[in-house]
C-alpha cells in the first residue's frame, strides 16, 4: 500500500469537531486519503462488509474518492461507489443499505477546499468523542509506517442510487397535489444541479410535479464560477432574489455545495430565515405523526439559537421541544436519544427521524413547497407569521483574548437577565416594560480565534440596542 512518510504530519489542523476539511494538497493529499480510508474501515469494522463512497463536483473529489477505495479496500472493505452525488444522497445509501459511508465534499467551502463527511451505517454521524479522533490517530500511524493490507482485500463495484434518492424523498412529502408554483431554484454550480431535477422534476423517471423550475447554476462545476455554493451569505442569494423577482416566481430556493442545506426566499426576494423554515417543517412533522400518534410525547429538537417561535410553535402543536448546543453531529446524537421527529438548526441543517436521524435540505424545501402549495396565498405571509421577532443574523468578530471578552460581557449585564452556559453563553431579558424581549448568545469558534453572536428581540429597537452594546464589549481593546 501506501509507503510511509518520510516525517509526521500534523492531521489535527483539518480534522474538525465533525468531519474533515483542508486545503487540497498541502493538506489533503491521496497518501492522506487512503491513510484515513484505512483508518476508517479498522474504526466502524468494515472489514468484509459494504462502504458506501460518495463524491461532489470539485476537481478533486474523483481522485480522493479512487485514494479512499483504495485504502478501504486494502483494509477488506468492499467498496460500493455511488459517483456524483449529495451529501443527503450519500445518507440515503447509508440509511437504505446500513452501511459505513464517506462523503467528499468540502460543502460551502472555495475550491480550494476538499473534505470528508463520515457515517456509521444508519447514516449515524461520527464526530470527534465519536470516532474522529480515533481515525485521525489511526490514519497518522499509517502515514507514518504505511497501511498493511489484510489477506483478503475488498472489492469494489459502482451503483447509481439517484432514482432510488428521488423516490424515497417522493414517498416521505407528495407534492402531486399541490397547486401549481412556480420556482427558481438557485444550485450555485454544486449537487442541487443533479438532486433538485431529480426529485422535483422528471429527471430520475418519476411522473411530473405541478412545479415549474427555472433553474440557476445548474452545471456541475467545483470552481464555483457564479459565486461561492453558500446561500447562508447574503451576498451569494443577490442572483435569486433578483430572478425571482423578474420571473414573477412564487419563491425561490437557493442549495450549498454538497446540497445538504436549503434556504428560501419568498415571492418578493426577500430571504426566509432557516429558523421560519424550521418552525413551518416541524408544525407539519407534528401533525403527520399526530394522525397515527394520538397519545404519548412527541419531541422535536431545535438548537439554542434558532428564534423563539420554533419552540413556541412546537408547542403549541402539543408536542416538546429540545433545546441543543449548536453542532451537526450533536443534533444527530440528541435526535437518536430523544427519538426526535425532526430537528431544526438555524444555520439551514434540518433532521428527520423517518430519514435516519440525517439532515437533508432536500427534504425540507419539499415540506416548505407541500405547506405553501397547499394553501392560496403568497409566501411572503407565511414568513411573516413565522417571523415574529427581530433577528441580528450571526455576526462574527476576531478576538485575541475571548476569555476577557466572555468577562466583560458577563460583569455588563450581570443582574439584566438570566445567564445559560449550555453553549457559550446566553443571556435573556426579563420581560417589562423597559425591557422587552430579548436573548443573545456568544459562543466561541471551534477553530478560529472568532466570538459568534446571534440576537433576537421583540423590536428591531431592542435587538439593535443589544447587538450594539454586546459588539462593544466583544470588541474594546
Amino acid at each position: 500500500m501506501n509507503a510511509p512518510s518520510t516525517g509526521p504530519i500534523d492531521l489535527a489542523p483539518f480534522i474538525k469537531a465533525y468531519d474533515v476539511r483542508g486545503l487540497v494538497g498541502s493538506q489533503l493529499t491521496t497518501e492522506v486519503v487512503t491513510a484515513l480510508a484505512a483508518a476508517f474501515v479498522d474504526e466502524v469494522d468494515a472489514a468484509g462488509i459494504d462502504v458506501v463512497v460518495g463524491h461532489d463536483m470539485r476537481d478533486s473529489s474523483p481522485g480522493f474518492a479512487a485514494a479512499f477505495a483504495a485504502g478501504a479496500q486494502a483494509r477488506g472493505a468492499n467498496v460500493v461507489s455511488i459517483g456524483l452525488c449529495s451529501t443527503d444522497e450519500s445518507y440515503f445509501a447509508s440509511g437504505h443499505f446500513d452501511a459505513p459511508a464517506a462523503m467528499f465534499t468540502a460543502s460551502h467551502n472555495p475550491a480550494t477546499y476538499n473534505g470528508i463527511k463520515f457515517s456509521r451505517p444508519g447514516a449515524r454521524g461520527i464526530s470527534f468523542d465519536t470516532g474522529l479522533k480515533a481515525i485521525r490517530d489511526r490514519a497518522t500511524e499509517y502515514l507514518e509506517s504505511g497501511v498493511i493490507p489484510v489477506a483478503v482485500p475488498g472489492t469494489y463495484r459502482e451503483l447509481d442510487v439517484l432514482a432510488d434518492y428521488a423516490a424515497y424523498l417522493r414517498s416521505l412529502v407528495d407534492l402531486s397535489g399541490i397547486r401549481p408554483i412556480r420556482i427558481v431554484v438557485d444550485a450555485g454550480n454544486g449537487m442541487g444541479g443533479l438532486t433538485v431535477p431529480a426529485v422535483l422534476g422528471a429527471a430520475a423517471g418519476l411522473p411530473a410535479l405541478p412545479i415549474e423550475i427555472i433553474p440557476l447554476y445548474f452545471d456541475l462545476d467545483g470552481t464555483f464560477p457564479n459565486h461561492e455554493a453558500n446561500p447562508l451569505d447574503p451576498k451569494n442569494i443577490v442572483d435569486l432574489q433578483k430572478a425571482v423577482v423578474d420571473n414573477g416566481a412564487d419563491l425561490g430556493l437557493a442549495f450549498d455545495g454538497d446540497a445538504d442545506r436549503c434556504f428560501v426566499v419568498d415571492e418578493k426576494g426577500d430571504a426566509v430565515t432557516p429558523s421560519a423554515v424550521a418552525a413551518v417543517v416541524a408544525l407539519r412533522e407534528i401533525t403527520r405523526v399526530r394522525k397515527t400518534q394520538p397519545e404519548g410525547d412527541i419531541f422535536v429538537i431545535h438548537n439554542l439559537i434558532t428564534s423563539h417561535i420554533v419552540p413556541e410553535t412546537i408547542e403549541a402543536a402539543g408536542a416538546i421541544p429540545v433545546r441543543t448546543r449548536v453542532g451537526h453531529s450533536l443534533i444527530k446524537d440528541q435526535m437518536a436519544e430523544t427519538g426526535a421527529i425532526f430537528g431544526g438548526e438555524h444555520s439551514a441543517h434540518y433532521y428527520f427521524r423517518d430519514f435516519w436521524g440525517a439532515d437533508n435540505g432536500m427534504l425540507a424545501a419539499m415540506h416548505f413547497l407541500a405547506e405553501y402549495g397547499s394553501q392560496p396565498g403568497p409566501l411572503s405571509t407565511i414568513s411573516k407569521k413565522y417571523t415574529p421577532y427581530a433577528l441580528s443574523g450571526e455576526i462574527n468578530s476576531t478576538v485575541e483574548d475571548i476569555p476577557a471578552a466572555y468577562n466583560r460581557i458577563v460583569e455588563a449585564f450581570t443582574g439584566r437577565g438570566e445567564f445559560d452556559e449550555l453553549d457559550g453563553l446566553t443571556v435573556t431579558g426579563w420581560v417589562s416594560a423597559d425591557e422587552p424581549f430579548w436573548w443573545f448568545n456568544v459562543r466561541p469558534s471551534n477553530t478560529e480565534p472568532l466570538l459568534r453572536l446571534n440576537v433576537e428581540a421583540l423590536t428591531p429597537e431592542a435587538m439593535t440596542r443589544v447587538r450594539d452594546e454586546v459588539l462593544r464589549l466583544i470588541r474594546a481593546s
